[in-house]
């Protein structure tokens, strides 16, 4: 649908006819409550074309435009529209387009900053795969060109919008494992996380992570979700960080860290440790957040709480007060049980009752402008072998 006949949402789906009006900077005339968000896929790599099809599942969500700079990339994106979406080779020309209401940008790293410029520029919506920005510049130009355009815009930390997540979020809060003194993170791998290359020529365009013109590494693609996590349970940013990281056992000319160690320091004196490697999977991802009453254990979709005391000792045989035997898994502790869909596709739902709703999305652009700033600070301390500190001098 056309921009200017979008109808934004204020409260719960209605049906109702309201007069040609001005809202957000454009018009909206006499239509249904709930029309149809036109979205422009700016990418359409793993991540952004691994998101079409969520999107394809989802009403009111429809992808109309694709855009790559990669033929075969930009192909495959179609081809999970059902070839219904228009392609385009330059970004530039489908923000052109009238008929396209939001982006979804899941380009190389370096580029997120100048693109979601671009299209809030444009009068789009803006959903900005992590990292948001490279760099303490392109984070605060993108902060500061959004100041003044009312647009939804949310950063893509999937597990930002897990139901998972933000129910645990809200346990530790009210105090579940008492005073947070620690939070250990991992997301560990065995493999070496290139991609195959058609043609010499397209290495760095299709292998763009292993560089560090273009990427992060595994700070930016991989460390930067549990980064954002750690911000959240703590409603804070670190003051400092130190950390090392190395190419030690993929010598294949790559740029970037083959494993990466951080070590945050948060105000309150709570130390969050991040550990990635690509030489061993053991445990694969995990997030540990640790207090004085008990630690809570996170994967991708489960979570667990572990108790610290005597009462540990109990469980597994019968609860002393109702004589039910409790839900104990060994090692890990009693699950904690909530319905939630794929993160991803979570995500997504939110972005479009964010924009029906004209209502900001839990991961906005200042969570992820503050990610952002925390992993460029990991970059610097292990780039620069030194401890790093808070960037005063950045507004988000």
């Amino acid at each position: 649908m056309n921009r200017r006949n979008f109808v934004i949402k204020t409260g719960l789906a209605t049906v109702a006819t309201v007069s040609t009006n001005t809202l957000l900077g454009g018009t909206f005339s006499t239509k249904s409550p709930l029309e149809t968000l036109n979205i422009g896929v700016i990418g359409t790599g793993d991540r952004g074309g691994g998101l079409i099809p969520f999107i394809n599942q989802i009403e009111n969500l429809q992808v109309v435009a694709c855009c790559d700079s990669l033929p075969f990339r930009l192909d495959n994106g179609l081809q999970k529209t059902e070839r219904k979406a228009e392609g385009y080779r330059d970004y530039r020309k489908l923000l052109e387009n009238q008929d396209i209401d939001a982006v979804l940008i899941a380009t190389p790293f370096n580029t997120h900053s100048k693109i979601a410029m671009d299209a809030l520029d444009a009068g789009k919506h803006v959903y900005c795969e992590k990292t948001l920005a490279k760099g303490f510049f392109g984070i605060q130009n993108l902060v500061d060109t959004a100041k003044n355009i009312h647009k939804t815009f949310q950063t893509g930390h999937q597990y930002h919008s897990s139901r998972l997540y933000t129910h645990v979020v809200e346990l530790i809060k009210d105090g579940k494992v008492g005073n947070i003194t620690a939070i250990e993170c991992q997301w560990n791998r065995n493999g070496d996380w290139r991609r195959p290359v058609p043609s010499p020529e397209l290495e760095k365009a299709i292998n763009w992570r292993m560089y560090r013109e273009f990427s992060g590494g595994l700070v930016a693609e991989l460390c930067s979700h549990q980064l954002d996590f750690s911000n959240w349970v703590l409603d804070s940013v670190p003051e400092k960080v130190m950390g090392v990281g190395g190419i030690d056992y993929w010598k294949d000319g790559r740029e970037t860290y083959d494993n990466v160690h951080l070590l945050y320091t948060y105000s309150n004196g709570v130390k969050a440790k991040f550990t990635c490697l690509t030489s061993n999977a053991l445990d694969d991802y995990k997030i540990k957040v640790m207090g004085d009453k008990g630690t809570i254990i996170l994967d991708y979709v489960k979570a667990w709480f572990y108790p610290e005391g005597s009462y540990k000792k109990e469980l597994g045989e019968v609860d002393g007060v109702s004589g039910a035997t409790v839900n104990w898994e060994q090692g890990k502790g009693i699950p904690i049980e909530v319905n939630h869909s794929d993160p991803s596709k979570q995500a997504l739902l939110d972005f479009r009752t964010s924009v029906l709703n004209n209502t900001e999305p839990l991961s906005n652009l200042r969570t992820g402008a503050k990610t952002a700033a925390c992993v460029q600070m990991g970059l610097d301390a292990m780039h620069q072998e030194k401890i790093v500190y808070w960037n005063k001098d950045l507004i988000v």
